[in-house]
């Protein structure tokens, strides 16, 4: 079977119909095996839902809300963008996990299971040459860890990617789309089988200082820091970086992100917010006796430019990009007057995706990343093959 081309788009339409009819005016195509969509919390998600239910009818349609998005159009807000897949392109199967609040491990387990047993039903070989996950959650769930960890390890060796949906950085409530309407407290995970190349992959741009700062009080449910070396946690913080403590915001995090070393690898555990009782709020998992760095940023737009450069060397010009782009590069982005310049790389990437509240890739949640995976044009030999980091 000929292999059509997927298909991108993103309207910037405010209401929530007309953006609908729109998106899907651009993506639609004959038998379409999936559509995956992002779109701003700003819509009426109700209407929104109802007219993609009636456009996409019959068709596999999953998606989140955001804190921006990502398409054909640049860096917008208020706007939905997606991708859809052509029979051919792909295998794919969606399944979504509800009640995060009461999340376990078996039933994640479970969960996934059933999901690739699905897929195989389907097509044969499923593995990590021909098969990804893509995993979208609820940014408010505060079960990334868990649920990321217990979906990679049932998955086996197939590479799991994805993003914490958003909300505009009200940070209520934040949704994701399976079944035919937005759900919270809940996750959707896809798995596509493809025979065209693919590479999942993360990167970011912060090295780490030689500032040590040591959780000494915390509530990790929450992921609350109330103490940092023993002081209050905003003053401290605010006092390592060089900032008042009054004007910590979310630009002062997103500049100045404290890193944990893992395996000799630095992973960021960013700060959502300071608290007016001196505690900070953080977007990733926290426990007493973590030992945090201070990091600086290097050079963002070079390090993208760098990491598309190493996708074209593997798998060629990518037909598609899923980008899952935190919310604090978004703003460093645009406190640095970077906009115009990330967002057309990401144009001549052909990507498409979402500023979220955290990243996932493979079974670890990060922070202030970019996660996602590039797909090429079709295979020129049989043995063209899938690769990921």
């Amino acid at each position: 079977m000929s292999i059509q081309t997927i298909r991108l788009a993103q309207s910037c339409a405010l209401e929530a119909r007309l953006a609908a009819e729109e998106f899907h005016a651009a993506v639609a195509q004959p038998n379409m095996e999936l559509v995956i969509f992002f779109c701003s919390s700003e819509y009426d998600l109700n209407v929104l839902a109802e007219e993609i239910n009636r456009l996409f009818a019959g068709v596999q349609v999953v998606g989140c809300t955001t804190a921006g998005e990502i398409g054909p159009a640049g860096y917008r807000t208020h706007s939905l963008t997606g991708a859809s897949f052509p029979a051919g392109s792909c295998v794919a199967v969606n399944g979504l996990l509800d009640c995060l609040s009461q999340f376990d491990i078996a039933r994640g387990h479970d969960f996934a299971q059933t999901l690739l047993q699905k897929l195989e039903s389907k097509v044969s070989g499923a593995s990590s040459d021909n098969t990804f996950a893509f995993m979208l959650i609820d940014g408010m769930s505060i079960r990334e860890e868990p649920v990321t960890h217990a979906l990679q390890y049932a998955l086996g060796k197939i590479p799991l990617f994805g993003g914490s949906a958003g909300d505009d950085m009200k940070f209520t409530k934040t949704h994701v789309y399976s079944d035919g309407r937005f759900h919270s407290d809940s996750t959707v995970l896809i798995l596509i089988n493809t025979s065209l190349p693919f590479k999942i992959f993360k990167t970011q741009h912060f090295v780490s200082t030689d500032e040590r700062l040591v959780v000494t009080e915390a509530d990790p449910a929450r992921r609350i820091v109330h103490e940092i070396n023993g002081l209050s946690a905003a003053a401290e913080y605010a006092r390592l970086v060089g900032v008042d403590v009054h004007e910590l915001n979310s630009m002062s995090f997103a500049v100045s992100p404290v890193v944990v070393m893992i395996d000799g690898t630095d992973y960021v555990r960013s700060i959502q917010k300071a608290n007016d009782d001196g505690n900070l709020a953080f977007y990733c998992a926290i426990e007493e006796g973590l030992v945090l760095r201070v990091a600086h940023g290097v050079d963002l737009v070079k390090n993208l430019e760098q990491t598309f450069d190493k996708i074209r060397e593997e798998i060629g010009p990518p037909q598609l990009v899923f980008g899952c782009d935190c919310i604090l590069r978004n703003l460093e982005i645009s406190q640095n007057g970077l906009k115009d310049r990330v967002g057309e790389i990401f144009m001549r990437n052909n990507t498409i995706g979402f500023s979220s509240y955290g990243e996932q890739f493979r079974g670890v949640h990060v922070n202030q990343t970019l996660t996602g995976c590039a797909i090429g044009a079709a295979p020129e030999s049989a043995d063209a093959g899938a690769r990921d980091d």
